[in-house]
């Protein structure tokens, strides 16, 4: 079973449907939202300042999301895919975003909706990413503009993927 850690009086919490893997750890002022998968060796780390997850978010293996203390909470829309060893930290990702593999989005940094993330990308501290775009590199910069439907498809179906992945670990 998942390591859920209460601090301070926080105690996290989380919706209908969820999966948590065996050694992910959830900590302190986390508040996860119906249809999450939270993946293998992750750690949502809310000791510091709080952490909002809205539905249908997975969060794959590996993955790193924190605060900063007195500055920075980390908050997290809808249908949201964050790719295996992200570090997400003390920022905004609105709905209908996927973060690629081993990007770091550091913080201050607002994602707007319908929005891809690169692997390996590093979105710099107080970046706003544009709706509808495709950021890429170090630093990240957009390198181009994609239709809305398409990408909220795309993004939607990697969500869809994730409830259906996330089934076959529940008992």
């Amino acid at each position: 079973m998942a390591l859920f850690i209460e601090i301070k009086g926080n105690k996290p919490k989380f919706g209908i449907d969820c999966f948590f893997a065996e050694n992910s750890t959830i900590i302190g002022d986390v508040i996860i939202g119906n249809d999450c998968s939270v993946w293998f060796n992750t750690v949502i780390r809310g000791d510091v300042n709080y952490i909002r997850i809205g539905n249908k978010v997975n969060i794959q293996d590996g993955t790193i999301v924190h605060v900063t203390y007195n500055k920075s909470p980390t908050i997290i829309g809808n249908n949201v895919s964050i790719g295996h060893n992200a570090i997400i930290h003390g920022c905004t990702i609105n709905d209908n975003v996927l973060i690629g593999m081993g990007a770091i989005i550091m913080d201050g940094v607002r994602i707007n909706s319908n929005t891809i993330i690169a692997a390996g990308a590093v979105i710099t501290e107080n970046t706003i990413v544009e709706s509808n775009s495709v950021y890429a590199g170090i630093p990240a910069k957009k390198i181009k503009t994609i239709d809305k439907d398409l990408t909220k498809s795309q993004i939607e179906q990697t969500a869809n993927n994730y409830i259906k992945y996330a089934s076959w670990y529940k008992h």
